[in-house]
């Protein structure tokens, strides 16, 4: 009578657990590496089948659509699920902004903080005493009116290399393009984010 009410408690935990495997839905997966800021194609993504996790939030396959064509918002790595704070809607810059590269030094950028989207000021650090590279000026100029900055938009976010640098696309005015490309080249700029609006 035991061995049986056993076998039969087996069986029920049994059927439990392929009911509760078999409870699965379709949603959006990484087929390939994305770089943040670029857009996502239809052969950057696919589909996966995920069991129903409250703790997840995953974009269903039948968003497809609607996410191809958006921007990513992180790097997206092959393989990871896709969730709506991966993409970014729009994410357009416009045709009217330059995009400078900028490599950006350890404890010279907000860590982890910034992403595509976000305004920061690029601010042009003093050239260090002893060196004047082309184009620096004289740093004592102008000392009393602050540092010189630039307002930008994040435009995508690279990863941190061995050193602890970073490059960071920033969109600029066409006025400030060339300007920043400069003081860029020179390796002393220093990002600050702006508030977000609370949107982001």
């Amino acid at each position: 009578m035991a061995w049986t009410l056993v076998a039969l408690v087996g069986a029920l935990v049994a059927i439990s657990m392929v009911n509760r495997a078999g409870d699965r839905v379709e949603v959006l997966a990484v087929a390939q590496d994305v770089q943040a800021g670029q857009v996502v194609e239809a052969s950057d993504v696919t589909t996966a089948q995920v069991a129903e996790d409250p703790a997840l939030s995953p974009v269903p396959a039948a968003d497809r659509d609607r996410i191809v064509g958006e921007r990513a918002a992180v790097d997206l790595r092959k393989g990871s699920l896709l969730t709506e704070a991966s993409v970014q809607s729009g994410g357009g810059l416009g045709d009217d902004l330059q995009v400078v590269g900028v490599e950006v030094k350890k404890g010279m950028a907000p860590r982890d903080e910034l992403r595509p989207g976000d305004q920061v000021l690029a601010v042009v650090l003093p050239a260090q005493s002893g060196s004047s590279p082309a184009g620096a000026g004289n740093a004592g100029e102008d000392s009393d009116a602050g540092p010189e900055s630039v307002e930008a938009t994040v435009k995508s976010v690279g990863r941190t290399d061995a050193t602890g640098s970073l490059v960071v696309n920033l969109a600029v005015a066409t006025t400030e393009g060339p300007q920043l490309a400069e003081k860029a080249a020179a390796k002393r700029i220093a990002l600050v984010r702006q508030p977000r609006d609370g949107k982001q």
